[in-house]
């Protein structure tokens, strides 16, 4: 399975971060359109875990910009804006933003330099029972025995 985000000069694009025209409450909310080739046979669904670790010296832990779960396996692409559109009928996590972020992705906006996020895609053999809102440690348990494959992706982000 692969993952792919588009880059401009090596980076991601400013409209999915912190120079977004596009916020909410001062924070970027147009989550980036992820491709995707070669799910494996038998995957009933994705996830997506978008998150930050080179946060943890700045604030002790690694920031979750975007979780998301019961995506459909059969699709190429989940478009721009996907985060924001409930009719692309995901179930989305929280996230360390709060207000209307908090359960949709948030984008980068590092403090200190350049920050890698990390992008991973999960091609699972069933949809998860999740709700609204789940945490990162609910998501991995609810994988847990049903993960195909995972794909996984580096996305810098300027300051």
């Amino acid at each position: 399975m692969k993952v792919k985000v588009e880059l401009e000069n090596g980076q991601l694009p400013d409209r999915y971060g912190k120079y977004s025209d596009v916020k909410i409450g001062g924070e970027p909310c147009v989550s980036m359109p992820i491709l995707i080739e070669n799910v494996p046979s038998g995957a009933k669904s994705l996830a997506v875990a978008f998150v930050d670790f080179d946060s943890k010296p700045l604030c002790g832990f690694a920031w979750i910009h975007w979780l998301a779960a019961n995506i459909p396996a059969d699709i190429a692409e989940i478009p721009e804006n996907a985060s924001q559109d409930e009719a692309f009928g995901m179930v989305q996590g929280a996230t360390h933003f709060s207000g209307a972020l908090h359960c949709r992705y948030g984008g980068p906006m590092p403090p200190d330099k350049t920050h890698n996020y990390t992008l991973t895609l999960f091609a699972l053999n069933c949809a998860l029972e999740l709700a609204e809102g789940f945490s990162l440690e609910e998501l991995n348990g609810k994988m847990s025995g049903h993960i195909l494959e995972t794909a996984e992706i580096i996305l810098p982000s300027r300051s």
